[in-house]
């Protein structure tokens, strides 16, 4: 099966082999009869778009430069694919591994130089695996670990197990007894377990639920430091006293008052949309926010804009909100800012009923240095072992100041893989977003780290198979638990293998995020003017990905929003956001020009960016400045931790229109199925013209991005003919548009060439039909179903 792209009317084919790796690019390539790629093979990229030269031209034909590149979801995921189209579903099909063959080896031929860095990475997984079913019974067993350490009752007896090896002597102490733990001295068993046993007093549990707790701990200096359990389920902190440390809080309601889930999960769908949210910051005020305030307000906002997921910031306990949530103190605490662990679930519980899936962000990457109220607080005799942590510099994370976690250690795989089902089956997560996974694949952690794409970067003696082979356990876990999880990567550096199956010898992540596409265009609205704007560029940025692994396409996340920097609406308009945002007057050319480029760069990232979406939480109306949370430096304001619902709801503001044209892209993937299809062509990228035509979804997406010029009458190529009409228009006057665009207008395809021969048709498309393309506007038509 052979895959091929065209710029002067020749076909260049791509082998079989190339197929399955990371999406190729073109560097200047000299035709012959067979018009061969130069590629620059075993990189794992390519330079960006250059001249042909057979025909001298910049990806130009007839006026409209070209880059053909159609997707097709066999056994590998085609790279560029443009005579071959499929039908089937998008999945990924498993090659399973074996001892001798690796399934990822036949997915992408290219990684058979690191066969052995590969096969030694899944033995190493294999033997986890086999001793942990040997000694514990199953992962699935392993992972209950929160039913044996921590607090648990069983018989009208309160039983608290804690694994601290290095402690000399432990005791148990809290509200419960006075913060006397003399007569409540814990047993160590031989592998360090310490554990204390306390029988109900006159039929209650001898710790009442909602009093304080901690383990007490000698040192091997004789000294005792106070821990808050590494198992604890809740952490509260008395505001009042500045930089107070935080108290475990034994979280044990009685029968009657637990939350009882009332909705089922919604199934998996066909591709994800995510609204990236954090709860504390929802609230229009300058305050934290509530769990139960986000389910009641700021959910409905996310249903009504068709995302159906949402993806949950800081749930974890955090000792300093400024972090947000990236320095977890409690792995298995709720975060007590905005509420109990019943107030997530009602959150959670109201999500399902809407249809909406919930992932958490999962910080398993590293973990707050905090000694006081953290899991630091474990490390008794640092350098020493014993701890949930690496000893020495390794333990360290010198850049976030941070922990970094032993995941060849016996009892840390159980935490953190219990941690990954308590979140999962007690409060109904429907998957996780794994943050940081760069630091936790290599030994470097990424740091002065330019990621080339050259294989040899990512096996090799720097790269961490102790932490892959957690990730794979994690994943292979959570799909036995719940098969429609969703687990998705944050890697920068392009991993290969990261996004497949863990059963064909994969990290076993079903997506991750295409990280690079918000530098692009920070970069072009920084440093370029829109007359500058490469349109070969964008299509290559939004493109280049490993086709065998699904992404996650982002024009702006959170890291984006931070301060320091600012939202892309911030970037486009500016102090013109202040002073000019008033539909009820005459809009300025900095506004209209913002509002435009804003739908487009989102849509365009929206379709061409990944089979699936993610937006952070404000972004769809444009929110304007940055997100800097309370700290010393703004004298412990909240002004800027907010998110501005007034704006959005504002009737005389233009947020609206950016909001509008969110709903109406998101629709349209709800009624197209635009992520999740198999086919995709871009047939037109013009330098001159400043277009981009591509197809999608037997669908076709017209982009001009040029400042000025409208096209009245611009052929464009398809596959299908009939006849087509409007289905999105970002010219609308509901999304702050010029209404240029009649939508009653039916237009009809003119076959192109000679049948069955592409290179004499238009754009190598069969078909063609002609449009107004207004300056700085996108539409996308369908084909009419016949009657």
């Amino acid at each position: 099966m052979h895959a091929a792209v065209s710029c002067c009317g020749f076909s260049h084919a791509l082998s079989p082999a190339i197929q399955g790796r990371k999406r190729e690019a073109l560097s200047t390539a000299r035709c012959t009869d067979y018009q061969q790629l130069i590629l620059k093979s075993g990189q794992g990229r390519l330079s960006a778009l250059g001249p042909c030269g057979f025909c001298k031209s910049t990806w130009t034909k007839g006026g409209s430069s070209q880059l053909a590149v159609e997707k097709t979801r066999m056994q590998v995921h085609s790279v560029h694919a443009a005579s071959v189209e499929t039908n089937e579903p998008l999945v990924r099909k498993e090659v399973e591994a074996s001892a001798d063959r690796l399934g990822v080896l036949d997915v992408d031929p290219d990684l058979s130089p690191h066969a052995d860095h590969l096969r030694y990475r899944f033995n190493q997984y294999q033997t986890k695996k086999e001793l942990i079913e040997k000694y514990e019974g199953s992962l699935e067993e392993f992972s209950e670990g929160y039913k044996k350490f921590g607090f648990n009752r069983q018989d009208g007896v309160t039983v608290y197990r804690e694994w601290v090896p290095s402690a000399k002597e432990a005791m148990l102490v809290g509200d419960f007894n006075g913060w006397n733990g003399a007569d409540y001295r814990m047993e160590k068993n031989e592998f360090g377990v310490w554990s204390i046993s306390l029988p109900d007093r006159d039929g209650k549990p001898a710790i009442p639920h909602g009093s304080k707790v901690k383990i007490r701990l000698m040192k091997n200096d004789g000294n005792w430091v106070d821990c808050i359990p590494a198992w604890i389920k809740w952490a509260i902190v008395d505001h009042s006293k500045f930089a107070a440390a935080y108290d475990g809080v034994y979280w044990d309601p009685p029968a009657s008052e637990r939350y009882e889930f009332k909705n089922p999960r919604p199934p998996q769908p066909t591709a994800p949309r995510i609204y990236e949210a954090h709860v504390g910051m929802s609230s229009a005020e300058p305050r934290v926010a509530s769990y139960r305030e986000f389910a009641d307000n700021v959910l409905p906002r996310i249903k009504a804009n068709h995302y159906n997921t949402i993806q949950l910031m800081a749930v974890m306990e955090h000792a300093y909100y400024g972090c947000f949530g990236y320095h977890v103190t409690n792995f298995f605490a709720v975060s007590s800012r905005s509420g109990t662990p019943d107030d997530l679930k009602y959150l959670i519980d109201k999500a399902h009923g809407m249809g909406i899936r919930v992932l958490m962000d999962c910080v398993h990457s590293h973990a707050s240095t905090n000694t006081l109220d953290g899991l630091n607080g474990f490390d008794l005799d640092p350098g020493k072992g014993g701890s949930y942590f690496h000893d020495g510099a390794r333990g360290y994370h010198s850049l976030w100041d941070s922990r970094l976690f032993n995941y060849g250690a016996w009892e840390v795989q159980r935490f953190l893989l219990s941690n990954l089902r308590w979140w999962l089956e007690e409060y109904q997560f429907d998957g996780f977003r794994f943050d940081g996974v760069t630091s936790m694949l290599y030994h470097h952690h990424g740091l002065n780290m330019g990621f080339s794409g050259n294989y040899h970067e990512y096996f090799s003696p720097a790269t961490d198979v102790e932490a892959g082979v957690y990730l794979m356990l994690a994943n292979e876990l959570i799909h036995k638990l719940l098969p429609s999880a969703t687990m998705i990567a944050e890697d920068v550096s392009g991993m290969p293998t990261l996004g497949r199956p863990v059963s064909e010898g994969g990290v076993g992540f079903d997506y991750r995020l295409a990280m690079a596409i918000p530098d692009k265009w920070i970069q072009y609205m920084k440093e370029r003017k829109d007359e500058d704007w490469q349109m070969g560029d964008i299509v290559y940025t939004l493109l280049n990905r490993r086709y065998t692994e699904r992404c996650i396409g982002y024009a702006e996340s959170h890291d984006q929003s931070l301060v320091g920097d600012k939202t892309f609406a911030f970037l486009l308009m500016d102090k013109e956001m202040y002073f000019g945002m008033s539909a009820s007057n005459p809009s300025s050319p900095v506004v209209d020009r913002g509002i435009a480029l804003h739908k487009m760069i989102h849509f365009i990232t929206f379709a061409l960016g990944g089979e699936g979406y993610l937006n952070f939480m404000g972004n769809e109306f444009g929110h304007p400045e940055w997100i800097d949370f309370p700290r010393e430096g703004n004298n412990w304001s909240y002004d800027k931790c907010r998110r501005r619902w007034d704006l959005c709801d504002a009737e005389h503001l233009r947020y609206k229109y950016m909001n509008n044209f969110d709903q109406l892209m998101n629709d349209l993937d709800e009624r197209f199925g635009i992520l999740s299809s198999n086919k995709q062509y871009t047939s037109c990228v013009n330098e001159m013209d400043k277009m981009i035509v591509f197809e999608k979804a037997d669908m076709v997406f017209v982009f001009n991005f040029h400042p000025f010029k409208s096209y009245e009458g611009y052929k464009v190529g398809c596959e299908l003919p009939g006849k087509y009409r409007v289905a999105l228009d970002s010219d609308v006057a509901e999304a702050g548009g010029f209404s240029r665009i009649d939508h009653s207008i039916d237009h009809f395809t003119s076959p192109e060439g000679t049948p069955g021969i592409p290179s004499t048709n238009f754009n190598n498309r069969p078909h063609s039909f002609m449009v107004l393309a207004p300056c700085r506007s996108c539409q996308v038509y369908y084909k009419v179903p016949e009657p």
